[in-house]
C-alpha cells in the first residue's frame, strides 16, 4: 500500500480541497450549492469548522484524496451535542476504503469530544449513498420532502442519523478540538483509520 495518512485540515489545504469539491457542485446532488465557493469563502470555512470539531483530510502519496468534517446540527445552545457531517471523496478514488477511513475518525473524535448524535443529508435518488451510510451505522430519521431544487428539478433529501454515546445523565460541555487534536488518542484514532484506505479491488467479471 502506498504512504496514506488522515490528518487535520489546514487552511494550506484549501486550494486543493475545493479542486476535489468543485466537480461535486458542478455535477452532483451532493451538494446544494450551485457554484463552487471563492477559494476565499472555502478556507473561511475551514477555519470556521476547525475551530470547533475535526475537519480531516485523507493524504496518499502527498495527495489529498478526500475530505471529511464535522459542523453544528444547529446554533441554539440545546442542540450543542449534535453535529452534521459530510465527506468527499476526489474523483476516481473511490472504493478504497477512503470515505470509510474518514467517517471511522470522525466517529471517534467526535464521541471523544463529548458529542451524542451525528446527523447527515442525502439528498434523493441516491441509493449508494444512503447503503453507505448504513452500512457505518445510520438510520434513517426523516425526510425533508422538495426541499431542494437543482439541475431543473424537486428533490427529497433524506436525513440519517448515529448515536455516538448513550443518552443518560446531563451532558458535560464538548470539548474543542483544537484543544486535543495533539492527543495521543487523537493521533491514534487517525493512524488507525488510515489503515481502512486499501488499493483498488479488483472487478470480477463473469462470462457466460
Amino acid at each position: 500500500m502506498k504512504n496514506v495518512m488522515i490528518r487535520p485540515a489546514t487552511r494550506a489545504d484549501a486550494q486543493e480541497m475545493l479542486a476535489l469539491y468543485a466537480p461535486y457542485v458542478l455535477h452532483t446532488t451532493v451538494t446544494s450549492e450551485y457554484e463552487p465557493p471563492s477559494l476565499e469563502e472555502f478556507t473561511s470555512r475551514i477555519e470556521t469548522y476547525t475551530a470547533k470539531t475535526p475537519w480531516l483530510c485523507c493524504v496518499i502519496d502527498g495527495q489529498i484524496v478526500g475530505y471529511g468534517y464535522a459542523s453544528p446540527h444547529r446554533k441554539r445552545a440545546a442542540y450543542q451535542w449534535s453535529c452534521e457531517t459530510s465527506i468527499y471523496t476526489k474523483m476516481g478514488f473511490h472504493r478504497r476504503g477512503i470515505a470509510t477511513a474518514l467517517y471511522s475518525a470522525l466517529f471517534d473524535l467526535l464521541a471523544y469530544q463529548g458529542y451524542y448524535s451525528i446527523y447527515v443529508g442525502v439528498t434523493c435518488p441516491n441509493p449508494r449513498s444512503m447503503a453507505f451510510h448504513m452500512s457505518m451505522g445510520f438510520e434513517r430519521m426523516g425526510a425533508y420532502h422538495n426541499s431542494m431544487y437543482k439541475f431543473g428539478k424537486w428533490r427529497d433529501v433524506i436525513w440519517m442519523g448515529k448515536a455516538l454515546r448513550h443518552y443518560e445523565g446531563e451532558p458535560k460541555p464538548t470539548l474543542l478540538y483544537p484543544d486535543i487534536q495533539d492527543q495521543a488518542y487523537c493521533q491514534q484514532v487517525l493512524a488507525q483509520a488510515a489503515q481502512l484506505v486499501h488499493e483498488p479491488r479488483a472487478v470480477n467479471h463473469r462470462h457466460a
